[in-house]
């Protein structure tokens, strides 16, 4: 299902204040349960989504390296907040601030993940969109795809040591 750029319509869906994106994943990023906000922005129905990876819904301009920070932290079975840009199955995009947590059973182990996702603050995703391009530009421009995410993700840990903040304190500051 993956999608080049040319896919990609230039408009971007909203979702109301009071709505919350929910879906969850299974350890390996599976999508297990999409609520129906989650289908209506992304265009896909359930039947479409389930059991796909939530991938599906990555928007090309969305750096990699973010998502390594996201599943670094959330493997680790500590919660992790991202603004993050998706892409809809027509190619508009929107825009969430997600929270995502790790899901334990009775021994402590992971079991899947939990994602909530809210209307982000307008003025945060102008700041974040400039941080996301920085670090996009990284990516692309090393020929090693792993090597270039993990360019990025340094860039990125370098940036939020030099602020002493980590990435959920840096998201909640925008």
């Amino acid at each position: 299902m993956a999608r080049s750029d040319s896919t990609l319509s230039g408009i971007e869906r909203t979702f109301g204040s009071d709505e919350v994106i929910v879906s969850k994943t299974d350890v390996k990023g599976r999508i297990i349960y999409a609520n129906q906000v989650f289908l209506r922005l992304a265009g896909y129905s359930e039947a479409e989504v389930i059991g796909q990876p939530h991938s599906v819904i990555r928007h090309p301009h969305m750096p990699r390296a973010v998502f390594k920070l996201l599943w670094t932290t959330i493997q680790s079975g500590k919660e992790c907040f991202a603004y993050v840009v998706n892409r809809s199955k027509n190619g508009d995009h929107y825009w969430v601030l997600a929270h995502v947590t790790p899901t334990f059973d009775s021994k402590g182990e992971i079991v899947s993940y939990h994602s909530n996702r809210r209307v982000p603050r307008r003025d945060a995703v102008a700041k974040v969109e400039a941080l996301y391009a920085e670090l996009l530009d990284i990516e692309t421009k090393n020929p090693d795809r792993k090597q270039g995410m993990e360019t990025a993700y340094q860039a990125l840990n370098d940036k939020l040591q030099a602020l002493g903040v980590p990435y959920d304190e840096f998201v909640f500051a925008l």
